[in-house]
């Protein structure tokens, strides 16, 4: 059985990532669907595509680089980047169950 070091590593990353919150939404933005991509490449270098829940988000200067920080300090992890886009927009069906049971959208 081989074990599959980077998947390992992205589960690890996600474990992160969802106690990363935008300080305005009771919410992580794992559970958010503010995360569209977590790749980890070869040499242990984690790439993440996450978008905001608007251009004109307040943390938009802050959240990326506090995402990047965190995720580097796993040991297992080279180095981190967060690309930030707005294809396609977030909207609330991105969001998982549960983080639409914490916001009361049922």
């Amino acid at each position: 059985m081989q074990i599959d070091v980077k998947k390992i590593i992205e589960d690890k990353v996600i474990e992160v990532l969802k106690t990363c919150f935008d300080p305005e939404i009771p919410v992580n933005i794992y559970e958010l669907g503010l995360i569209y991509e977590v790749n980890v490449s070869e040499g242990n270098d984690v790439h993440i595509l996450m978008t905001l829940t608007s251009p004109s988000c307040p943390v938009a200067e802050t959240m990326p680089p506090d995402v990047e920080s965190k995720v580097r300090a796993l040991a297992e992890v080279n180095s981190a980047k967060v690309e930030i886009t707005f294809e396609p927009p977030w909207d609330m069906n991105k969001m998982s169950e549960a983080a639409k049971l914490e916001l009361g959208f049922y």
